[in-house]
């Protein structure tokens, strides 16, 4: 299954590196950009838009990496308030007077 899921991730890979292939391709006219504050020199425009889309791939990591560093913290918290509770509860019952009849 693992073997499958790896081949199936290189197809896609193989596939989206295929269309950026064939994007810049087809886009290769100059656009400058402008940001406010800095122009960048003219470049192709596939150079522009696939730095975008990268760059929101990037952005995108980024965020979701933050909302699972924060996942798992409150999972560790979870998990160790779960263990004191059973330490608890096996303490309790072992403490009690015909807990093992």
């Amino acid at each position: 299954m693992k073997r499958l899921r790896h081949i199936i991730t290189l197809i896609i890979l193989l596939a989206a590196v295929a269309l950026g292939v064939l994007f810049a391709l087809q886009n290769t006219q100059l656009v400058p950009l402008d940001l406010l504050v800095y122009s960048f020199e003219p470049r192709s425009l596939a150079l522009w838009v696939l730095s975008a889309f990268a760059l929101g791939g990037v952005a995108g990591l980024v965020v979701s990496s933050a909302y699972m560093l924060q996942s798992r913290a409150a999972l560790g918290s979870a998990r160790r308030q779960l263990a004191r509770a059973r330490t608890e509860l096996d303490r309790q019952g072992a403490t009690e007077p015909g807990a093992g009849v």
